[in-house]
């Protein structure tokens, strides 16, 4: 009987030291609320010990939490737009026991949602549905975060991002919205296709300016003096073949030409002044 008894106070000791024991781990704060009234100071990670019958602690997360959101949003010509959105956020630490106080534990429906769904349907009304689908994106993301931060200012949350992970278009506007984005790529398309051709008209253009001025350059370099010297040069050259050679000229720049002639053959002039020479 004894040994019951004993056993029952030692079982009623460990359940009363359990009970007055909390463990803060990572990424968490415990604030003690005595008798109603919240700490100032809140607990950080480790064991902590309390009076189970006039304290308790409450323990809130402070790392990023994830709160997804499925909704419909409005656009500026008046449609609604289903959306699955991720509001990224994080308790401060230091503000836990103000949040806790003035707003309580369950502040994500009290205060993120309403200030969420506030934000996004006047952010939104300002955009065309097609704004969703292009770099746009990225700009109402930025405002509806902006637009939480500065209406949650002094409660303790930080909001991280906002991201509108799908858009559901109406099926009938999101067809008209592809089409646009094919005529746009098509123009594109096309663009790059002229600016190919007027590189190669302008390639061929330089090379012709460059063919003529090359032509100028020559025929502006040939003078007669330099024709004649030219020719004497060539003749002199000829002169010094053992062949048989015949020089026809007209009284001005000799013109040689190569011609193949029996030894016996005999040697007729004309109009024009003819020369022969051999060398044996």
């Amino acid at each position: 009987m004894k040994k019951s008894i004993v056993k029952g106070l030692l079982l009623l000791a460990a359940v009363s030291m359990l009970a007055s024991c909390a463990v803060i781990r990572e990424g968490e704060v415990g604030v003690k609320r005595k008798f109603g009234k919240f700490d100032d100071r809140p607990y950080t990670q480790g064991l902590r010990v309390f009076n189970p019958f006039t304290s308790t602690i409450i323990k809130v997360p402070v790392r990023t939490e994830n709160l997804e959101v499925a909704l419909n949003i409005p656009s500026k010509e008046g449609l609604n737009i289903q959306s699955e959105v991720s509001i990224l956020y994080n308790v401060i630490p230091r503000e836990v026991p103000k949040l806790l106080r003035n707003i309580g534990p369950d502040y994500e429906r009290n205060v993120i949602l309403p200030v969420f769904r506030s934000a996004v349907s006047d952010v939104t009304a300002r955009f065309f549905a097609k704004d969703m689908h292009t770099s746009e994106r990225g700009t109402i993301e930025i405002a509806i975060r902006d637009q939480m931060r500065k209406l949650l200012d002094g409660k303790g949350i930080e909001i991280e991002a906002v991201l509108l992970k799908s858009i559901v278009l109406p099926r009938n506007l999101a067809r008209a919205i592809e089409e646009v984005l094919e005529a746009e790529q098509q123009a594109q398309r096309m663009q790059f296709v002229l600016l190919q051709e007027k590189q190669e008209a302008d390639r061929k253009r330089i090379q012709a300016e460059g063919v003529r001025d090359a032509q100028n350059i020559i025929s502006q370099g040939l003078d007669p003096l330099l024709l004649q010297f030219k020719s004497i040069e060539a003749f002199l050259e000829l002169a010094k073949s053992p062949n048989t050679k015949i020089i026809i000229t007209d009284g001005g720049l000799p013109i040689p030409a190569m011609l193949k002639l029996d030894d016996d053959a005999p040697s007729s002039g004309g109009g024009r002044n003819v020369s022969t020479t051999r060398n044996n």
